[in-house]
């Protein structure tokens, strides 16, 4: 062997965790310090723990989050292009129409749907200047919106 190459040996090297645990090794170290050992490791334990030491959790975390509210505010956008509320002069249908259904009592998409349901085109073709085409028009904007229309299967 070559002489002053090899590194000191301590045989009574002592190893200390971050819990407070310590015992005794062979090494070329005096000290060394540990994150985790098998006193305080979560697979040893049976105790789950997150081990964090550069954050990366809290920013999966707080991506979980950002998504989780995405995904919330899409749904809520959605619920409220299809809510029943709705008025009918959002559908920027001819106004002429859109005028004799609020005269006759119809001012929202769920009013309009019902009244559809309820005695089908006829009942709104009923009203007296309402015709065809401008009935197709608001079938039309309604199944655009996202809105179900009575005897209509997809």
């Amino acid at each position: 062997m070559k002489k002053d190459i090899h590194p000191t040996y301590f045989p009574e090297a002592t190893v200390v965790c971050a819990c407070g645990e310590s015992w005794t090794v062979g090494s070329t170290r005096q000290e060394i310090r540990v994150d985790i050992c098998s006193a305080c490791h979560p697979f040893f334990t049976g105790e789950q723990r997150i081990v964090d030491t550069e954050g990366q959790v809290d920013r999966f975390y707080k991506r979980l989050e950002a998504r989780q509210r995405y995904v919330s505010e899409t749904e809520n956008r959605e619920a409220s292009k299809t809510s029943p509320d709705r008025s009918l002069e959002e559908f920027e249908v001819n106004a002429r129409a859109t005028k004799l259904l609020i005269e006759a009592g119809l001012a929202t998409a769920g009013e309009l749907i019902a009244k559809l349901e309820e005695g089908g085109d006829e009942a709104v073709l009923s009203i007296d200047g309402f015709g065809r085409k401008s009935l197709a028009d608001f079938k039309k904007a309604l199944r655009r919106m996202g809105y179900e229309l009575p005897g209509e299967e997809e």
